[in-house]
């Protein structure tokens, strides 16, 4: 069974960096595009930003100059820095695998306070 556990949320002052991590468990392939979403509350879940297997990134457009993706085959990192109020969320880590079926994990809080 195919797992994506992330790490590395909590809470920070504006201005502030966090690192998240997320490791796939259970998987035999290497998935084509790994990334992060993000989702506020009452808000629906966006986009923050995708890595290929080729280390090609994709940000969202409020994202660009502050975040920062890598990715270690199966895992994936997002570097966040001058982080804002507005950052705040739960960050959820996406996996694209075989036939495109996408996986997803449990999410961790983020958390910005002024």
């Amino acid at each position: 069974q195919v797992q994506l556990v992330e790490s590395g949320g909590g809470s920070v002052q504006a201005g502030g960096s966090l690192r998240l991590s997320c490791a796939a468990s259970g998987v035999v392939f290497r998935f084509s595009t790994m990334g992060w979403y993000r989702q506020a509350p009452g808000q629906q879940r966006e986009l923050v930003g995708l890595v290929n297997k080729d280390g090609n990134t994709n940000y969202a457009d409020s994202m660009k100059g502050r975040f920062t993706l890598s990715r270690d085959y199966n895992k994936v990192y997002l570097q966040m820095n001058s982080l804002k109020p507005e950052d705040t969320a739960v960050y959820f880590c996406n996996a694209v695998g075989y036939r495109d079926v996408l996986f997803w994990g449990q999410g961790t809080q983020v958390t910005v306070s002024s």
